[in-house]
């Protein structure tokens, strides 16, 4: 199924393209974080399937909606779950609520899938499942005693995440974004900054920015204005320097 995303949030569309890519019978043909620019591919009868966010500037998505005379398919994705009602008058596939756990996306892919399959008349295939997809070997880790650790939820469970492993948190307008050592994507969360900031002691973690907040033992470089963890450059506030430096124990 050729399809496309559209959110206006810079890195849930790479996460949404991701986890597209990751699927062997979809075909990613385009992403976009303005609507207006995936106009003509969808009037032109090139989408089978539009995974498309809710709440953006410019135009919203069920706006967006109003204005197809013929939509392909769609699976809304969204961070508020209030507009489930309203999509549903859209005839949508399905309501997919950020951050999307990976297996809850398959499950909606593949009714989508299954939907395409009886409108050009083929057998419908069973669902694909986790089991069919790749999936990396669990690492194996020897815990030292006396680690401290805090929970979050995430993908609909709580999550254990221990205090040594975070790098750094970056806060977003919907979720927190919380960077551990040794995975690549960030573990994604529906909390304030603030919130996070209580979980993590003040001896080891520092509020360097009104989006950021660092592990102090992580940072590998720092001028007045930013700091570094890792290959990451990481802004630092001009109300939050003095509170670094005295964290940090620039003299």
């Amino acid at each position: 199924m050729r399809c496309i995303a559209i959110d206006d949030e810079p890195f849930a569309l790479d996460l949404l393209a991701d986890d597209i890519q990751k699927i062997p019978f979809l075909d990613l043909v385009g992403k976009y974080s303005n609507p207006l620019e995936a106009y003509e591919p969808i009037r032109r009868g090139q989408v089978d399937l539009l995974f498309l966010d809710i709440q953006m500037p410019t135009l919203t998505g069920l706006q967006f909606l109003r204005t197809l005379s013929q939509p392909p398919m769609v699976i809304l994705t969204t961070a508020y779950d209030q507009y489930a009602l309203d999509g549903y008058t859209f005839d949508v596939v399905d309501y997919l609520l950020k951050p999307i756990p990976f297996e809850r996306f398959l499950k909606a892919v593949s009714k989508a899938y299954d939907l395409f399959l009886l409108r050009h008349n083929q057998p419908v295939n069973p669902p694909v499942t986790l089991t069919e997809l790749p999936v990396a070997p669990a690492p194996v880790v020897t815990l030292p005693a006396e680690r401290t650790f805090f929970f979050v939820f995430a993908e609909y469970q709580e999550i254990r995440i221990y205090h040594d492993e975070v790098l750094y948190v970056e806060g977003l307008k919907d979720y927190v974004k919380i960077f551990v050592s040794g995975q690549q994507r960030p573990i994604l969360s529906r909390l304030t900054l603030k919130s996070i900031h209580a979980k993590l002691p003040e001896s080891r973690f520092c509020r360097v920015h009104k989006s950021y907040i660092v592990a102090l033992d992580k940072i590998t470089a720092f001028q007045r204005t930013n700091l570094t963890i890792g290959k990451q450059v990481i802004p630092v506030g001009s109300s939050y320097v003095d509170e670094f430096e005295r964290c940090y124990g620039v003299s």
